[in-house]
């Protein structure tokens, strides 16, 4: 029972995953380390989500359209045991990314991309019958790209001048509020295009690590493995330009924290042909924001961000069929947290639903599935509302044992 259902059940349906919180895409499947003798497993998945709101009165109204662009995604698991202890594993995959592209309404031309690569090595020490730990380390390279219309920068830039003024008005400072009104005249006559901003990243390459430990009973295909991974910080080397506010191909460095996260994942027999499995993820999204210094210095806010951490949960049955066929299905939720959205991640919690089967011949595995997220109603704070919105997930696996 555990080789046909605990594997391909976890690592399927988190490689197809559309519902993780932070631009998490696909996380380490661990729970190749327990698997027997040497293995080798191929993933692929596709994410296609309908993200789209309406328009508040005071942006013209109307339809978003799908602000949130489809993607693709590969990864490759190696678990070489070393000696009756000590095994190795190695892990290849994306682990982050966003595709954000508004092409319709006052949001047009505000989009987001950000592509990483990562390769992981994990050494398994097996220190009793039923007790194992593991430590490695993961290289992560990142790199980002950011658009942000003429529309938006100068409303912003124009309603905090308006602001000012009203202030310095209100204190009797004429000489401010006359400046300030000057600077609000320029933005006005300033050329079509004059505010649209774009920043662009060199790829930055860092450092996470790993550690783990297991306790494993056998006869009941029972493992309960808990995970920690340490966070880290990209330095990006940058180039911005916002011509209204003089920032013409301006090169500076700015800092992106990464999250640190602890993954508690659990299986066991609970009859005879049947596995529970799930995991409880907190991730520490909250200290992940986007701050290039030409736009600070221009808007004196971030470009994006996440105010909350992320605790996922997961819960899932998986029934063998035959010797060589079973089934599987998995329930994930994050819950809503309220407040603000990003325009550039407009929903709030999800609930998701993942069914799938294994198929097994000789020493070759074969895992599909499919899963369907419903993502949460959010609003930003222009007021406009993203609702009814979801995402679906299609996953592929092959393993290989040798």
């Amino acid at each position: 029972m555990k080789n046909i259902l605990s594997t391909g059940a976890a690592l399927l349906l988190t490689t197809a995953a559309a519902s993780a919180g932070g631009i998490d895409r696909s996380g380490n499947p661990y729970a190749v380390l327990f698997e027997d003798g040497n293995y080798l497993e191929l993933s692929f998945s596709s994410v296609t989500p309908d993200i789209s709101g309406d328009y508040a009165a005071a942006l013209g109204g109307g339809s978003t359209d799908n602000m949130a662009e489809a993607y693709k995604s590969a990864g490759i698991a190696l678990k070489y045991a070393l000696s009756d202890q000590i095994d190795v594993g190695l892990f290849l995959n994306q682990p982050y990314g966003a595709n954000a592209n508004y092409t319709a309404g006052a949001y047009t031309g505000l989009g987001a991309d950000w592509d990483s690569k990562q390769i992981a090595v994990v050494l398994k020490y097996q220190a009793t019958p039923n007790v194992s730990v593991y430590a490695g380390a993961r290289s992560i390279e990142s790199q980002a790209e950011i658009a942000i219309p003429d529309a938006l920068n100068r409303g912003g830039a124009a309603a905090s001048l308006q602001a000012g003024i009203a202030a310095a008005t209100a204190a009797g400072d004429a000489a401010t509020a006359a400046a300030l009104g000057a600077q609000l005249a320029a933005v006005a006559g300033a050329p079509a295009g004059a505010f649209n901003y774009s920043g662009s990243t060199e790829a930055d390459r860092q450092t996470s690590y790993i550690v783990g430990a297991a306790y494993e009973r056998p006869d009941i295909a029972l493992r309960v493995a808990l995970t920690y991974e340490t966070g880290f910080t990209h330095t990006f080397a940058t180039t911005e330009t916002l011509a209204g506010a003089g920032i013409v191909g301006a090169q500076s460095e700015f800092e992106i924290e990464m999250p640190q996260a602890v993954t508690l994942d659990f299986q066991s027999g609970v009859a005879a042909d049947t596995l529970v499995f799930g995991s409880i993820r907190w991730a520490e999204w909250s200290v992940w924001e986007v701050r290039p210094a030409g736009y600070e210095s221009f808007a004196n806010d971030r470009v994006t961000g996440l105010d909350n951490d992320v605790m996922t949960y997961r819960l899932g049955v998986g029934r063998r069929l035959s010797d060589s066929l079973s089934v599987f299905g998995r329930v994930t939720y994050e819950k809503a947290n309220g407040g603000e959205a990003s325009r550039l991640a407009p929903t709030d919690g999800s609930t998701a639903i993942g069914l799938g089967g294994t198929y097994t011949m000789d020493n070759v595995k074969f895992t599909g599935g499919v899963e369907y997220v419903m993502l949460g109603d959010a609003t930003d704070g222009s007021g406009t509302a993203f609702a009814d919105n979801s995402a679906l997930g299609l996953g592929l696996s092959v393993g290989f044992s040798f």
